[in-house]
Formats: C-alpha cells, structure tokens, sequence
C-alpha cells in the first residue's frame, strides 16, 4: 500500500513547526528556514494531543522523539513533510505517511563517526574496567582485584551485530585498536566479508565475542534481539553495549542476566523507556556503565543535524526526495532526474 510521495509547494501556506527538540536553542534550523522564507517555530510536545494542537497548520513538522502517530497524521490536514532529527524514524508510523503521500526524511550519515567513537568507547571502558575502578576508589577500595580480571584488547574478540554505517566504522575503529573483529548481519551471507569484517552467524557471534555491540535499527524482528535466550548463548565474561534502539534490548532480561552474572556487564546509551531514573533496575546495578543517550552528540555533530534536517525537509517541499525513507525507487530516480 504505497502512495505516492509527492510533497510540493503548492496549497497551504508553508510552515514548519518543530514539534519538539532538547536542544539549546533552534538557531541552524531558523537560518535555513529564513533563507528559504518559510517561517519555523518550536514546540514542547510530549504526547499525540500535544503534536495535535501545535502543528495544526503546519505542512512540515521536526520531530526528536515525540510520537508521530497515525491519529497525529490524519489530524493534521496541510501536513505535507515530516523530519525526524537523527537516523532513526521508529517514532513515526511510516505506513500511514506514506498513504497519505507525505514525505518522511531522517538524516542517515550525519551521527555515523559520533556514535561508533562512543561505542568504541564504552567498549574501552568496560574492558578496561575504568568505571568499576573509579567506583571502587571513591568507596575506599585502592586495589587491582576492583575490576579484575582485565584482558589485553588483542586477547579479545568484538561481534559487531548490524553493518550499517555505524557499526562499519565501529568495526573499523575496534580493529584499529587491537580488537579481532566479527559481525553478523541478515543482509550478507555467513562467510561473506564487509570491508575486512568477517560474516559470521548471530548464535556464533553471541557464543563467542567478549564484547556484543548493537547496531542495527528498531523494527519488529529487531526488538527484544537481545532476551534472555540470546543472552544465555553469550559468554560469561561477555560484555553487552547498546547505541543503537533501546527496545532492541528486553530490560528486565538483562537486569536478571547481570544480577545471575550471565554475562560481566553492559555498557548503554540507549533504554526502552527514556529517561530511566535511579530507581531503574539497570540504574541500580552494579555491573552497568550508562550514559543518556548521547552517542550521537558532539558540537559538530548537532550543528550538521539541525541544518540538515531543515535542509532535507525543505527540498521534499519543493519534490526533491533527499534522505527520504519512504520514497520509492522510481519516485528517487524521478526526483534525481528532475533535479
């Protein structure tokens, strides 16, 4: 059931309204705007009846994480292009965009060396021990034996689960370091090798990695990919990392995983529910090094995702399809074409 994506100019008078946004300020994206004379204002929204009433006559709305529901879009008769800030579009119901012939564009590559340097990095952290012993020392314990044992990166083997953009450099980037390199990923064949990254299995990566790192993207066959089945199919000294989706994780899994030391630990960024509090299950242990959903952030990083996203919004406006996930085939080619 696929409708055409046609998202030109004509019709309503063009209005963007960024439905919600964390960031400091809308600075990138008023500038872009303002040069295309499109007039863009901001939102605090947090539920469906929120994106309702401040996007009312908007024919283009920016999301970050508010939900972009089907209702959201059958009430919102002028909208014409939705922008979600990132490379994930989970919260946007692509389906019923896509009936209505309205564009949905993301911003695939501009995270790609942010996010893998933070992977690499809490893989460091955790095979390194460096916040169990920082932990240890603040609670009056000065001793090796805090985070032991260690092992010497060239002793120890990462599985990158998803070979997009992502979890190429963060492939790239373990090796660099020392790391033997594995993967899996159903788009290749067991045996294949994506730019020196040897395929293999998902059950002979969970089996044998002492670090699992997650990149691939929230859809139905990804959520709960990692549960308890495949957590009892990891090594016991394994190491869990998360920068991908949070639903990608079954929670109360792994909390029990690391509370029966299943595996050794898990270092997140992401959480099925955002934000988590102390209170969390996965706050409170011990074996967990978390940040807030950060991976992607850097002050170069963001400044590309604002002004690239206004961008990419605007040219679906006027029918170029740049970054957008829901056009065809024909329709890119058309849109190349008329460019």
């Amino acid at each position: 059931m696929q409708s055409s994506i046609r998202a030109a100019s004509s019709g309503p008078t063009n209005q963007i309204v960024i439905v919600d946004c964390d960031h400091n300020s809308i600075e990138q994206e008023q500038a872009v705007a303002a040069a295309a004379g499109v007039p863009i204002v901001r939102a605090a929204c947090r539920t469906e009846e929120d994106v309702i009433e401040a996007a009312a006559q908007a024919t283009v709305i920016i999301a970050q994480y508010a939900p972009i529901t089907r209702r959201v879009i059958e009430s919102l008769p002028n909208l014409r292009v939705i922008g979600r800030y990132g490379v994930g579009v989970d919260t946007v119901d692509l389906e019923a965009a896509t009936e209505r012939g309205i564009a949905v564009c993301n911003v695939p590559d501009y995270g790609t060396e942010d996010v893998s340097d933070h992977a690499i990095s809490l893989i460091a952290d955790a095979c390194r021990s460096v916040t169990t012993y920082d932990r240890a020392i603040r609670a009056g314990n000065y001793s090796y034996n805090a985070g032991a044992p260690l092992h010497r990166f060239s002793a120890l083997r990462v599985g990158v689960v998803g070979v997009g953009l992502i979890g190429r450099a963060t492939a790239r980037k373990a090796r660099e370091l020392g790391f033997t390199v594995v993967a899996s990923d159903p788009t290749f064949a067991v045996g294949d090798s994506v730019e020196g990254t040897p395929i293999v299995s998902f059950d002979d990566l969970l089996s044998t990695s002492d670090v699992v790192s997650l990149h691939v993207p929230l859809v139905p066959a990804t959520r709960h990919l990692i549960d308890s089945d495949a957590l009892a199919k990891m090594k016991p000294e394994a190491i869990l990392v998360n920068t991908c989706r949070g639903g990608v994780v079954a929670t109360d899994d792994l909390a029990n995983a690391l509370e029966r030391r299943v595996i050794r630990s898990a270092a997140l960024d992401v959480f099925e529910e955002e934000p988590i509090g102390p209170d969390h299950p996965l706050a409170r242990s011990s074996y967990t090094v978390l940040t807030p959903h950060i991976a992607w952030y850097s002050e170069e990083s963001i400044i590309e995702l604002k002004t690239r996203i206004t961008q990419n919004v605007l040219a679906a406006l006027d029918g170029a399809l740049v970054n957008v996930v829901n056009a065809s085939e024909p329709e890119r080619q058309h849109s190349e074409a008329s460019a």
